[in-house]
């Protein structure tokens, strides 16, 4: 049996507030395979961001265990994580955070060129992930250029360039109005599934939360996890 895309394993993690500690994760556990997308929800403040963080190895644990495709990340150096985060995994938060001075096309081609891909190769895939979200078309223009919900296509574009095995995405469609959200959500939902990758998904919206596989909710540090009907 292959081992699964992320493992978190008794992950804690407390923030300093004056003198007080407040633990926002307290042991949490998560098993995720390949092919499975799974909604983390749970109310503001409980800690879905950081759990993200230290899911993208962006944070370190205070204790447990992360492990990305089977590796022990807890202790690898700077450098090595950084690799990991290049090649495995793929992040959407809910801003799109897109170079302003880049045109669409060239936000999907830089981080694919800082991974070692050919221009030639990169712009190739660029074009292919805008095609595949309806912005072909804009490929040239730049995000001042494109509505919110374009922009946000593109951010997630630029997520799978490097054809990462894990998605992590902070509320992704949390800045959009309704109607623009769901159409994104709708795209990111078949880009992810076609691609077979493993995603998690930070929602406050349940109608989004039930289209996934399954629901995970973090509360008062612990994540219970259930399989959807």
């Amino acid at each position: 049996m292959s081992e699964p895309v992320l493992l978190l394993e008794g992950v804690t993690r407390s923030f300093r507030q004056g003198r007080e500690a407040l633990k926002v994760l307290d042991g949490a556990n998560l098993v995720l395979n390949a092919g499975e997308i799974i909604a983390l929800v749970g109310p503001s403040g409980a800690g879905k961001s950081t759990l993200l963080q230290i899911a993208g190895l962006l944070e370190y644990p205070d204790q447990g265990d992360v492990r990305i495709g089977g590796e022990a990340c807890g202790k690898l150096s700077d450098d090595r994580r950084t690799a990991i985060r290049r090649r495995q995994l793929g992040f959407v938060y809910q801003y799109h955070h897109l170079l302003p001075e880049f045109s669409a096309l060239e936000n999907i081609v830089l981080p694919q060129m800082i991974a070692g891909v050919d221009r030639r190769k990169a712009a190739d895939r660029g074009r292919d992930l805008l095609g595949r979200m309806g912005l072909l078309p804009r490929a040239d223009h730049r995000p001042g250029q494109l509505s919110g919900g374009e922009q946000q296509r593109v951010a997630i574009a630029r997520a799978l360039a490097n054809g990462p095995s894990l998605l992590l995405a902070d509320e992704p469609t949390g800045n959009l109005d309704p109607n623009t959200a769901e159409g994104v959500f709708d795209e990111l939902l078949r880009l992810v599934r076609g691609s077979g990758l493993a995603a998690v998904i930070a929602t406050h919206n349940p109608e989004l939360a039930r289209r996934m596989d399954r629901m995970v909710s973090l509360r008062d540090g612990h994540l219970r996890d259930g399989r959807q009907d």
